[in-house]
């Protein structure tokens, strides 16, 4: 028998262990069974202002117990730990991530299970307190008013001055977004902040020409 051979021996002797027992095993996989569990409580309650998707939810408890499964296996043989990784890397998931807190959930669950599967169960558990924590502490902390959105239609195309003078007025802060003439008719998109909605539409639509006067909300990103 060569050196080569021979090194190739003590080498996989050495990682193929296959010491684990099944209680160990239990006892991984219960434990992050819990952990899983509260991953599955606190996104159902964080996503309480978003949409929740329930699919989503059951996969994020899922994930962590395949994934404290595989580092089990890992563990057990250097032979089958190159297997995973070669048949891991063929997966793609082609899935879009609607919001990016999804994502934290999604990386906090791998990371459990693999925390987990590597027995380091309080390392987990004080992870996912302060994760939590976290979460619900920057949830709490105010952000600027998201602009409103309003949308005008005047019989006459040199209104706009008119308008942005209402607007200017009532609004703190007036951006506009989009104007267009069509048959002479003046369109408007305007993005602004105003705490006085009901006398801006008032004043708008008592301007003499105005045909249409809407105030909107949207969901788009926050200006400070």
């Amino acid at each position: 028998m060569s050196i080569q051979d021979t090194f190739k021996k003590s080498f996989l002797t050495n990682f193929n262990t296959g010491d684990i027992s099944t209680q160990d095993i239990v006892v991984t996989l219960m434990i992050t069974l819990v952990l899983a569990l509260y991953i599955f409580f606190i996104y159902r309650v964080i996503s309480r202002k978003n949409f929740y998707n329930k699919s989503f939810n059951v996969s994020l408890a899922a994930l962590a117990m395949i994934t404290a499964a595989i580092i089990i296996t890992i563990q057990s043989s250097i032979v089958v730990s190159l297997g995973m990784v070669g048949a891991l890397s063929i997966v793609r998931f082609r899935t879009a991530v609607k919001d990016p807190l999804d994502l934290v959930f999604l990386f906090w669950s791998i990371a459990v299970g693999i925390i987990c599967g590597a027995g380091f169960y309080n390392i987990a558990a004080i992870v996912s307190i302060i994760i939590t924590i976290m979460i619900f502490v920057l949830d709490m902390i105010p952000v600027a008013k998201v602009p409103m959105i309003l949308v005008v239609r005047a019989t006459y195309s040199d209104m706009q001055n008119e308008i942005l003078d209402v607007v200017a007025a009532e609004s703190k802060y007036y951006k506009v977004k989009s104007r267009n003439i069509t048959n002479g008719q003046l369109n408007m998109i305007v993005e602004l902040k105003t705490g006085n909605e009901s006398e801006l539409l008032d004043e708008i639509y008592n301007i003499e020409g105005v045909e249409y006067a809407s105030l909107l909300d949207h969901d788009g990103e926050v200006t400070f």
